[in-house]
């Protein structure tokens, strides 16, 4: 036989005994409710949201068949037209001054867009729980697509337990997609939100359901999708302070579970494009329906088994350019218009224009705004919030829903706690590690705003006078904290009103950890703001000029740097 049959025989036997094929997987995550191109907040177009992402899945199936599409949750909470939604399902009512022009809305608008579009999973967000389990168990029957979380059991709830995982055969290749939930919520929400219900350890939790996974079904691709983040920085490996890996575990199941191809993940309102650990890929799209996740898998079926033979990440941005699909936009309209005319409602007065660009850097009446809500309603002593939103503008003149809304853009409940002046220094100190220090006062060269902090994790006190010294290391920067006029001793007792993802002792604030709850408000920060002015008809007129950052360079520096963000819209 000559060499170049025997070349082509082997050739062909090769072909019949391997196989490739292309296996994607789609993902969003953190969508929290954003459904049109366009940002409630300011009344303009944006590149973002679910109707602009259905765009981008269209063309990526279109690519490849052999896909599938989770999203990895927080879905149901965030935009103002989730949010008139939401409290519509919970009161049984609209807001005042406000009233449907057609017939009642019955389905939960992300679960109705996500339908349309054709998702095959949705992991449980956090958010999920923030209007209690009826307005959740209500969105998950709208939904056409399993809500997965294998670390959360329902011992006694009202509802169904959530599947723990998803298994899908594409071109004779199984896959099995395990959901995982931040274990961490029963710290931020209140006990009736997850009545029944109990967060197991993420790792653990996982493990077992690969277990179960591989008994029962021997999968070929095994996949997390987590609303989890990562508890380190990738390129140092340093924990972030604060972080104990139960709330962000990412890290922790690539590198203890044996098996796992790759891991899609949210809940930080991070990126990471294509990460090994382990070798397990990691992926994390954008918030707000900002990208597009696409992992994409290749495998070779040798001897009758499948196996990976190459893996990759990829980010697929939302651009102003991209087109929103046509039939999101009619579906989501009513909900829009609904959405539209709520933010218009008129709410009191502002008696100066102020703008939110400077907050983070000096007190400003737009954060003392929110301050002195807090403690009129908490009854506390002192008041801690963070500026959400430093685009928020108003006009001197008349201050609409929207306007208000866009102060607070979260729907968190306010809490207070029983603390002590030592645990608001610690408080203060970890909002502080927001600066990069100046040693002996020489501010080093380029931004003074640490990278590593979110600026939503940088909390301002009201009912104190304090100086941030950034002369001083970490952990040693507040200074001349006084209560009242005097000096605050660590053993002062405290009332503090915080929102109750700080009480659970996200962002770094471990302290608040465990304190004891004395009051909650069972209604979001963001509505007691709109009762409060719609009562006071008038919001503060300058800031009382509690707090500064010293030396005066290092305050200069910051204002001309948060200036800039501001022109350039990075936050």
């Amino acid at each position: 036989m000559s060499l170049i049959r025997l070349f082509l025989l082997v050739s062909c036997a090769a072909s019949v005994s391997a196989q490739q094929v292309r296996i994607t997987l789609l993902a969003t995550t953190d969508l929290h409710g954003n459904l049109y191109p366009y940002d409630y907040f300011t009344a303009k177009p944006a590149a973002r949201g679910l109707a602009k992402i259905a765009t981008l899945i269209r063309e990526e199936r279109e690519r490849n068949p052999n896909h599938l599409l989770i999203d990895c949750g927080d879905t149901i909470q965030g935009s103002p037209l989730e949010s008139v939604y939401q409290n519509y399902v919970r009161a049984g009512k609209l807001p005042e001054g406000l009233a449907f022009t057609a017939q009642p809305l019955q389905t939960d608008p992300m679960m109705a867009a996500m339908n349309l579009i054709g998702y095959d999973a949705m992991v449980v967000g956090n958010h999920e729980f923030n209007f209690g389990l009826r307005n959740l168990e209500r969105a998950r029957g709208d939904a056409r697509f399993p809500w997965l979380s294998a670390n959360i059991s329902a011992v006694s709830a009202p509802i169904k337990p959530f599947a723990p995982y998803l298994v899908k055969t594409l071109a004779g290749v199984k896959i099995g997609i395990i959901g995982i939930t931040t274990p961490a919520v029963p710290g931020w929400e209140k006990p009736e939100n997850y009545r029944g219900l109990e967060f197991q350890d993420a790792v653990d939790a996982a493990r077992r359901a690969l277990a179960d996974l591989r008994a029962r079904h021997h999968p070929d691709l095994v996949l997390i999708a987590a609303h989890a983040g990562l508890d380190r920085d990738l390129k140092t490996g340093r924990i972030r302070p604060g972080e104990t890996g139960a709330e962000n575990p990412v890290y922790q199941l690539a590198g203890q579970l044996h098996g796992i191809d790759a891991i899609v993940f949210g809940h930080s309102h991070q990126q990471l494009e294509d990460f090994r650990a382990g070798g397990v890929l990691l992926v994390q799209p954008k918030n707000w329906g900002i990208s597009l996740a696409r992992l994409d898998f290749e495998l070779e079926r040798k001897a009758g088994r499948w196996s990976v033979i190459s893996k990759s990440g990829k980010l697929i941005p939302v651009t102003r350019t991209t087109e929103a699909d046509e039939k999101i936009l009619a579906l989501a309209k009513p909900y829009h218009d609904l959405t539209e005319r709520y933010l218009e409602l008129p709410v009191a007065e502002s008696p100066a224009a102020m703008d939110g660009a400077l907050s983070r850097v000096e007190d400003t009446p737009l954060v003392d705004a929110i301050g002195q809500v807090q403690l009129f309603y908490s009854k506390a002593d002192v008041s801690l919030t963070a500026m959400f939103n430093p685009r928020v503008h108003f006009r001197q003149g008349p201050v609409t829903v929207r306007q208000i809304a866009a102060l607070y853009i979260y729907d968190n409940e306010l809490y207070a706690i029983e603390g002590n002046g030592g645990m608001l220094r610690e408080a203060l100190e970890n909002s502080a590690r927001y600066f990069i220090g100046c040693p002996q006062g020489l501010c080093p060269p380029g931004a003074l705003i640490n990278p590593a902090i979110m600026g939503f994790n940088f909390d301002m006190a009201q009912g104190v006078q304090y100086e941030i010294d950034l002369t001083q290391p970490e952990g040693a920067r507040i200074r001349n904290l006084r209560f009242r006029g005097k000096p605050l001793g660590d053993a002062q007792p405290l009332r503090i009103a915080l929102n109750n993802y700080r009480a659970g002792g996200s962002g770094g604030y471990a302290m608040f950890r465990g304190a004891r709850v004395v009051w909650k408000s069972g209604e979001e920060i963001r509505d007691l703001i709109i009762s409060y002015y719609t009562e006071h008809k008038i919001l503060p007129a300058k800031a009382d000029g509690n707090w500064r950052v010293i030396p005066q360079s290092a305050r200069d520096r910051l204002i001309a740097e948060a200036r800039a963000a501001a022109r350039n819209a990075v936050y």
